[in-house]
């Protein structure tokens, strides 16, 4: 039998010829993640450990990026961990205010990550770079103790669920909306420790950023990863962004897959996720009237540059809901430098937003901009549990920047063609 894109990576990695499902192996690592919540956690497991050194200083990445600007003390005291931890190991890339970005969109906007890679990293959300060809994914804080003190990491190899994606997207459907449909599909448990590989000719139609945002979901599907082919597109990225050399992997003709859905993109609405799991899909017609107080547009999953651009362009000349809170998160500096250069960021100001240093602050309800009890929000984030982004009672629902921007004008979820776009 055959073997899947991430079985062959895996393998690879392994230093052997063939893996299967649900083998155990030992991997060698190309990257090891960790932010400012996690990363103190897996420095306190490695002081207990015999090895004080990291096993390669170019190979692990330290981005606090979930609680900064800090925004208290405890955040602080944890901030300073990490910083300390990386000037005494020599860590190459360290990333902090000024320099800093949300890890997701960070590392691959560096040229961190590239096709054929194996990365873990101490939070759920990086199987981002699955969009690149690479097998990443989330693992606690002592395995990435682990992976930094050995360069090394255990995995059962994952069975596979295959997407092919045909046609092209109508005009305001994105990667968001495609992911969201998935999850809604199969459920928030439907890939649970499976990989989702993404083919078909549909995804020539799709732009980077849209693959980004999709790889980023898989974990809210409950897969191991989420990973794409290496195409043109992406190869195109990778030289613009990195040096490092990279692989690519085919799936052989005879790899073998749990199940197989076919998706017509060009059959697909702007959708929308309501409380309180990312499987509780509706399509933007679906959605009734549902008044809102607060939109983000922003995150790992939708802070990058055509994100802005889209939300932009739905806000241009418009101005949001009275009493309406529109706040704004560019995911990187460079995509924050960018935005302004466009004038983007002059377009949401003059909407009526507010736009913030990068962080991941209101996606986890950290901070810069908390919900209270019943207030509801549109958010372009990955998640929307109960208490999610705030109070208990508050609500998330999730949806793509273009959906955000026009339910910030009408003060309801709306899709832009209410604005007659």
């Amino acid at each position: 039998m055959g073997m899947t894109m991430t079985q062959k990576i895996l393998a690879a990695h392994a230093g052997l010829d063939h893996v299967s499902a649900g083998q155990l192996i030992e991997a060698d690592l190309d990257l090891v993640l960790g932010n400012d919540v996690t990363a103190p956690v897996a420095i306190h497991e490695m002081d207990k450990m015999n090895t004080k050194t990291v096993f390669d200083k170019d190979k692990i990445a330290l981005v606090p990026d979930h609680f900064t600007p800090n925004k208290d003390i405890k955040s602080a005291e944890h901030c300073k961990c990490v910083r300390n931890f990386a000037k005494e190991n020599d860590i190459t890339n360290y990333f902090e205010i000024g320099e800093m970005g949300i890890e997701h969109a960070l590392l691959p906007e560096k040229g961190l990550v590239v096709a054929g890679d194996v990365v873990i990293g101490a939070d759920s959300h990086t199987c981002t770079y699955g969009a690149l060809g690479a097998f990443s994914t989330g693992v606690g804080s002592t395995d990435m103790a682990a992976g930094m003190a050995t360069g090394k990491a255990w995995f059962k190899v994952p069975s596979a669920i295959k997407f092919v994606l045909t046609g092209k997207p109508s005009k305001w459907v994105s990667g968001k909306d495609i992911i969201l449909h998935i999850i809604g599909m199969i459920g928030v448990d439907g890939a649970l420790y499976k990989s989702m590989e993404f083919v078909g000719d549909g995804i020539a139609n799709l732009t980077m950023d849209d693959r980004f945002s999709m790889a980023n979901m898989a974990i809210e599907a409950g897969a191991k990863n989420g990973i794409f082919p290496v195409d043109e597109q992406t190869i195109a990225y990778m030289k613009e962004h990195s040096t490092k050399t990279f692989a690519t992997y085919e799936a052989d003709a005879d790899a073998e897959y749990e199940e197989v859905y076919t998706i017509d993109l060009s059959t697909l609405k702007s959708t929308v996720a309501f409380p309180h799991l990312p499987e509780n899909t509706k399509t933007i017609d679906e959605v009734g009237e549902v008044v809102i107080d607060q939109v983000v547009i922003g995150s790992c999953t939708n802070g990058r540059i055509e994100d802005l651009r889209i939300a932009a362009k739905v806000l241009e000349g418009r101005k949001v809901a009275k009493g309406m809170r529109l706040i704004v998160f560019p995911a990187t500096q460079a995509v924050y430098l960018q935005a302004m250069e466009e004038g983007l960021l002059a377009t949401f100001i003059k909407a009526g937003g507010v736009v913030s240093t990068p962080t991941c602050g209101p996606c986890l309800g950290g901070h810069m901009g908390i919900l209270a009890a019943g207030e509801r929000a549109v958010a372009t984030t990955n998640r929307n549990f109960v208490g999610r982004m705030g109070h208990v009672d508050s609500e998330v629902y999730l949806a793509s920047p273009a959906v955000a921007a026009a339910s910030a004008v009408t003060g309801k979820i709306s899709g832009p063609e209410e604005l007659g776009l």
